[in-house]
């Protein structure tokens, strides 16, 4: 059994969600046993982390083939890397925008100055027409510029590390890897045989798969037809403006088809591209905005067998560097258990401690202040040779 280990740096975002999610991580069976003692029932989780993972078939049973589990699905999960990461590539595709330079000064206007019981905005000059003497030019004027006209040369892109963009790869990869993440981002999963999904790269060979029917027809197969069908009744009419900006509809994420374009070919792209909500993507080319969209973790990912094994060569593991990526080791936990008061009340801890040296002292949080110039109390407190002083002034004064 693998222990709960809370990522660093993740308190303040760590629910119940997540969890649940390193304690079954992958499609684990759950047993519950009944303890006598204090009559608790306590859950006993087996499987928390399997060794190895089967392929599945055309049929969607097992062929009975098995592969180990790579190294990067043991990743810490950190949702607040995978977040501030995915803000920042998200913006790189933005495209700048900026009104004219000329809206709102495109007419003849000046003002009038004082003494004319009108304010001294500028006002169109001429006769003849109600335009005549309106105001102009100012943003609280009608046919007026905006304030702070938008500019293209505005910081559109931002520049994110390439330590912290493999981090959230590599954490959104574990992710993927455990099913309460999968069912609280709203994929449906119940069906399906086992998480992660590897599907027999021999299915692809000879561009079998290169029709939307016959990958359908396997998404079916392995259990994936009830997240379709999720994705093809929440297609919405969008609110807003997007309509009339190519963004007229919304709809949810189906199942991402993760493929070794050696081994598989690219024929299958063409057979997904069109099924509503599924997308593929190259096993060398993973990113971050298919992985966790919207920066939200948990994306249903089928693996073809191909580019399952190629894991472990691309990422590396903690020890081993990357074939792919130069000096790149999986990141790992600072803290190994990060339940600090199961540390210190343990008996190997308890024991080497020394007994404590009498009770704790509490100190107000507030004290009233009083001023040591007429609180004599509070004056010996600050000068305890104050009461001398006063003794000496009274004996001059006699």
């Amino acid at each position: 059994m693998v222990g709960l280990r809370v990522p660093p740096g993740a308190h303040q975002n760590f629910d119940v969600k997540f969890i649940a999610a390193r304690i079954a991580t992958s499609h684990s069976i759950t047993k519950f046993r009944r303890r006598t003692t204090n009559k608790v029932q306590v859950p006993t989780f087996t499987m928390a982390s399997r060794p190895t993972v089967s392929i599945i078939g055309k049929d969607g049973a097992p062929t009975g083939a098995t592969h180990a589990i790579p190294a990067v699905f043991t990743s810490p999960i950190r949702p607040d890397i995978v977040q501030q990461v995915h803000t920042g590539i998200a913006k790189n595709k933005r495209q700048p925008y900026a009104v004219s330079e000329k809206a709102g000064h495109q007419t003849s206007a000046e003002s009038w100055g004082t003494g004319r019981a009108v304010a001294r905005i500028p006002r169109v000059s001429g006769g003849g027409t109600h335009r005549a003497g309106q105001a102009a030019f100012g943003n609280m004027c009608r046919s007026g510029r905006m304030f702070a006209p938008t500019k293209i040369w505005r910081k559109w892109h931002i520049k994110v590390n390439q330590g912290q963009k493999r981090y959230a790869v590599c954490s959104a990869l574990a992710a993927s890897a455990a099913v309460p993440l999968l069912q609280a981002r709203g994929h449906q999963v119940s069906s399906v045989p086992e998480v992660p999904l590897v599907v027999d790269s021999a299915l692809f060979e000879g561009a079998a798969v290169a029709k939307t029917a016959a990958a359908l027809s396997l998404l079916k197969a392995v259990g994936a037809g009830a997240d379709i069908e999720k994705v093809k009744k929440s297609k919405k009419l969008r609110a807003g403006k997007g309509k009339l900006r190519g963004r007229r509809h919304r709809q949810r994420r189906g199942p991402l088809v993760i493929y070794d374009v050696e081994t598989d070919g690219k024929e299958l792209v063409t057979a997904f591209r069109n099924i509503p909500g599924v997308e593929t993507s190259p096993v060398t080319a993973l990113n971050l905005l298919q992985l966790a969209p919207g920066g939200h973790l948990g994306r249903f990912i089928v693996w073809t067998s191909a580019a399952f094994k190629a894991l472990d060569q691309i990422y590396g593991s903690t020890t081993e560097a990357s074939a792919h990526k130069r000096d790149f080791l999986l990141p790992s936990n600072v803290v190994s258990q990060a339940d600090l008061t199961r540390l210190i009340n343990s008996s190997e801890i308890q024991s080497s401690l020394n007994a404590p040296k009498g009770e704790a002292v509490t100190r107000r949080s507030a004290v009233q202040k009083k001023n040591p110039l007429k609180n004599k109390q509070v004056m010996l407190r600050l000068n305890p040779y104050a009461s001398v002083f006063a003794q000496e002034a009274q004996k001059k004064q006699n």
